[in-house]
């Protein structure tokens, strides 16, 4: 599932390449025809992200919200070059116009370089975002909706605090006070969208890691000092997850590992997906359990606290 860092970057391409352009909207796959033609013909006014979800507001009012939940990705087509537009002479010397299709939301990666453009719709596409030179293709989102800006301002107001959009002294005193407010687990507390936003099963394996904590401990059970230190830590990593498009948790490597790290990612993680195997920091086999339904990877030696 694409993590808070995945769509803060799709909102921040959206709003560079979208904003301000009026757009066509359709739905090949036909389960969107309603939506995508309330949408159709109309400008985009900016593109934002509130943890895992992604908000678009039009020039109507309306608001299309989209989560991408476990499957949901964006394929993102462009003319190549920056004077390479539809119609330009640039275009024209090319021939036809070609494009570079981009994937985001799962991962940033080039997907099928130099194509026909614009790109004939492939697969369950849920939702097409077209202008001269730019096509975004929605696929397998949990939730793909259009909302008026109350509607869509309610969604936000039950996720808890984003460290991107809710900065400072305020985001985190929120955050302390949902975290300690509750009994439950606090491996199960982090993965909660309405205490935290933006916090998946990658991120909080580690963080929980990078803090000794065992993910059994209630919530309420943590003073304030560990309460806090845990949202610095998730602002700190998210950043640099929005800095580079991936999820490196670690900071014991060279300079040297962080590169390869950046290429490679079971080099980016302490105990995620390492179950089984000796504990980076002890040498103690790394535990896999279930925790309300998902995996949840920790280090039984360092994560007593």
């Amino acid at each position: 599932m694409p993590e808070g860092h995945s769509v803060h970057r799709v909102a921040r391409l959206f709003d560079e390449l979208f904003s301000g352009s009026i757009v066509q909207a359709s739905s090949p796959q036909g389960r969107f025809t309603d939506g995508a033609a309330l949408l159709s013909g109309t400008a985009v006014e900016r593109a934002e992200a509130k943890g895992k979800q992604l908000f678009m507001p039009f020039s109507t009012g309306h608001v299309l919200r989209v989560h991408l939940g476990i499957y949901g990705a964006w394929d993102v087509s462009t003319l190549q070059g920056d004077s390479a537009r539809a119609g330009s002479p640039s275009a024209e010397s090319l021939g036809a116009p070609r494009s570079t299709r981009r994937r985001v939301g799962k991962s940033d990666a080039v997907v099928d370089p130099d194509e026909p453009f614009p790109p004939a719709p492939r697969g369950q596409v849920r939702l097409r975002l077209e202008t001269q030179d730019v096509v975004a293709d929605l696929r397998g989102p949990t939730a793909c909706e259009v909302l008026t800006p109350e509607e869509a301002d309610a969604v936000k107001n039950r996720l808890g605090p984003d460290p991107l959009i809710d900065r400072g002294v305020r985001g985190q005193r929120d955050f302390v006070s949902r975290v300690r407010g509750t009994s439950r687990a606090i491996g199960a507390v982090l993965m909660d969208q309405s205490i935290v936003s933006g916090i998946g099963n990658v991120y909080r394996a580690e963080i929980l890691f990078r803090h000794g904590l065992d993910p059994h401990r209630p919530a309420s059970a943590l003073d304030e000092g560990t309460a806090i230190a845990l949202w610095k830590d998730w602002t700190a990593l998210l950043k640099t997850g929005v800095k580079t498009g991936v999820m490196m948790t670690r900071d014991d490597l060279t300079p040297a590992e962080y590169r390869r790290a950046l290429r490679r990612s079971g080099d980016r993680y302490f105990v995620y997906k390492r179950e089984g195997r000796p504990c980076r920091a002890c040498h103690t086999p790394v535990v896999l359990e279930m925790m309300a339904t998902r995996k949840l990877y920790f280090c039984p030696s360092c994560q007593t606290s």
